[in-house]
């Protein structure tokens, strides 16, 4: 038998392997979501440890209701008792339908210390720190979908000045959306004396064509992903720019 030799000299552990980490709770069926952070997010040094939460399309408010009971779990499995400056609930709807105050609590329980973060708060700390109030609102989903983030915006003090669905009910179809589709629903939802555009759903791939959408549009534009790895850079201490688009030039505004 060959003769293992254990070696321990100088043997020393580093305090983490990231300088930063955070939390990234995805839908069972996100194809989407996990490029986007790792694109913006990984040469910032930020780690994510990612956990997947069970989901079963289509996309209606009785099925993004249905997710809430396994957030806590979710939250739990990621770097158990070790410490995350943020966790990430990664769906957008979900947040509106569930509520958004009720998600971040459970994220809280199953990771506390962790700062929690979801697109909608994020999308509207985003749309704060740009000084939008007038808001063009573009989802994929059905109007049924739509019609409770519409609501959201409103009763957290934006005027809508469109709405504009696309009629997708499938999460992995959302995903499959081209970008240029993005940027030409993007032209043709956006309402005259808007501040800002938000594109809502993790599942599209705004985030990384925002800067070609402002400048079809002419006014910022900020996305589910985009507003979440904007506001998961700011809580890590991170200043700078780590994507195009107008947004990621700004800080994260302490009253938002």
């Amino acid at each position: 038998m060959t003769q293992i030799v254990e070696y321990t000299d100088n043997v020393r552990l580093d305090d983490r392997p990231q300088r930063h980490r955070i939390g990234l709770i995805v839908l069972a069926t996100d194809h989407t979501t996990e490029p986007d952070f790792h694109r913006i997010l990984s040469p910032q040094g930020i780690g994510i440890y990612s956990t997947r939460i069970p989901f079963a399309n289509p996309v209606t408010p009785e099925t993004l209701a249905a997710m809430a009971g396994d957030i806590t779990g979710a939250a739990q499995l990621i770097l158990p008792n070790e410490d995350l400056e943020a966790i990430v609930y990664s769906c957008t709807s979900a947040s509106v339908v569930i509520g958004d105050d009720l998600v971040r609590d459970a994220m809280t329980k199953g990771k506390p210390g962790a700062i929690p973060i979801t697109p909608i708060s994020a999308g509207f700390a985003g749309l704060r720190a740009i000084g939008a109030r007038r808001i063009t609102l573009l989802t994929p989903y059905t109007a049924e979908t739509t019609a409770p983030m519409a609501d959201c915006f409103e009763a957290a003090g934006f005027t809508l000045q469109n709405v504009t669905c696309l009629g997708l009910t499938d999460d992995r179809d959302m995903a499959r959306l081209s970008p240029a589709s993005i940027i030409q629903a993007a032209g043709a939802a956006i309402a005259p004396d808007s501040d800002a555009i938000f594109i809502s759903c993790t599942a599209l791939r705004a985030a990384g064509v925002i800067d070609q959408i402002e400048a079809a549009i002419g006014v910022p534009a900020v996305s589910s992903n985009y507003a979440t790895a904007w506001a998961a850079l700011r809580t890590c201490g991170i200043n700078t720019a780590a994507a195009p688009g107008r947004l990621m030039q700004l800080p994260m505004q302490a009253a938002a």
